[in-house]
């Protein structure tokens, strides 16, 4: 069996309100650009997720928001406290929870790079990949039953994709 995992770092946030609490950072108008963006490719692509993850962060709802209005028939997001500012540890055990088979997290950095780097036995080629900039996604494949089999290094890149390369 064959489980995919979307993992996509919030689109760029707007730094324009100083006494902003970061929690509550919204995006700016390129990140909106760049979430609407990504969620089209995905859509174009087939790759719609079955279950998402995402920090209930402002900016990482917001991209899963503009994401997800790009789909037909998007699921509702579970919003997890413990994937703001989270580390890999805690990104992929959130994943192992999951029960379905195709599965994305909308994340932040530096956990999102971090994981991607350490969840494939092989880098992607992009030379964006190890940064993992603003809305950058991969698609992940692991040959798993479940998504508690899943480590690291042992899924593989089949697609990555940053904004500036769709806009």
């Amino acid at each position: 069996m064959t489980l995919t995992l979307i993992l996509t770092r919030h689109a760029k946030s707007s730094w324009s309100d100083a006494d902003l609490d970061d929690h509550a950072r919204p995006l700016n108008k390129r990140g909106r650009a760049s979430a609407k963006a990504i969620g089209r490719w995905l859509a174009t692509q087939g790759r719609v997720p079955d279950t998402v993850l995402c920090s209930d962060a402002e900016r990482t709802r917001e991209t899963w928001a503009l994401i997800a209005d790009k789909f037909i028939k998007a699921p509702k997001a579970q919003y997890l406290p413990a994937l703001y500012l989270a580390n890999p540890e805690v990104m992929l055990a959130a994943l192992k929870t999951a029960q379905t088979d195709t599965v994305m997290i909308v994340a932040h950095n530096p956990g999102s790079a971090f994981m991607a780097r350490r969840l494939v036995a092989k880098p992607h080629p992009h030379p964006k990949f190890n940064h993992y900039p603003t809305a950058a996604t991969a698609v992940i494949e692991f040959d798993a039953d479940k998504w508690s089999d899943v480590d690291w290094g042992t899924g593989r890149v089949v697609d990555f994709i940053v904004p500036r390369e769709l806009i």
